[in-house]
């Protein structure tokens, strides 16, 4: 039975993986995936942060932790790219949530975003519970899986639980510390496009230089876009 498990989930675990297959969204159809539900988490300054927070502005948000060796500093060099890019576009946000909350402390999510000269308030680093986390990446349909943790958080659908506990029971710890990783915390490596509404509107994975092109005509047109705060 197990096996046919496996079988059956094979062909959606690289889709899980990799996150939905909209990252290849164009700027001719910026599409809406969803809406961001409410979050309330921490960012490395000590203020509290929520949706509310970000109501009004366009972000680009992403999923890292800072022991992270493989995609995450990819992730991170490209939000500083963009950060350099759009300076002069104040109603644009850097939104970095860890996932790996109980290492990434408030200092240590400072000392990591110093590395990339993160501006405190137009790039931000958040934390907070654990099961918060996972499901806001959950809902953003975006892969986080932890599989040292017994006690996974439940969120989404008893389906997608299922799905995920299969994800992590087919692939031992190892396989997701390649190149040194510690941690080993399994996620997605796309970044998401948020509108002023709060809306889902592109992915663009952030490995992938073609995505990237097409992230910043995007980009630029939710930021000329002029719509309600949500």
């Amino acid at each position: 039975v197990v096996l046919l498990v496996a079988v059956l989930a094979a062909p959606r675990l690289v889709s899980f993986a990799r996150g939905p297959s909209s990252a290849e969204t164009t700027l001719e159809k910026l599409d809406v995936y969803g809406t961001v539900p409410r979050f309330s988490l921490t960012e490395r300054s000590g203020r509290p942060v929520s949706r509310d927070d970000l109501a009004g502005k366009v972000w680009v948000a992403n999923f890292m932790y800072t022991k992270c060796k493989e995609t995450c500093p990819t992730q991170s060099l490209q939000i500083a790219r963009l950060q350099t890019e759009f300076a002069g576009a104040p109603d644009l946000r850097l939104v970095s949530i860890t996932v790996d909350p109980k290492n990434d402390t408030r200092e240590v999510l400072t000392e990591y975003a110093q590395r990339y000269g993160a501006d405190r308030e137009r790039w931000l680093f958040l934390t907070g519970d654990k099961r918060e986390i996972y499901c806001l990446a959950n809902a953003l349909k975006l892969a986080a899986v932890d599989p040292s943790d017994p006690n996974p958080p439940a969120c989404g659908s008893p389906a997608a639980r299922a799905f995920g506990a299969v994800l992590a029971a087919l692939q031992p710890p190892v396989a997701f510390a390649t190149h040194g990783s510690e941690g080993l915390v399994m996620h997605s490596a796309r970044l998401v496009l948020v509108d002023r509404a709060a809306r889902v509107r592109a992915y663009h994975l952030a490995t992938d230089e073609e995505s990237l092109e097409r992230l910043r005509p995007n980009l630029r047109a939710l930021l000329a876009e002029r719509g309600t705060k949500g």
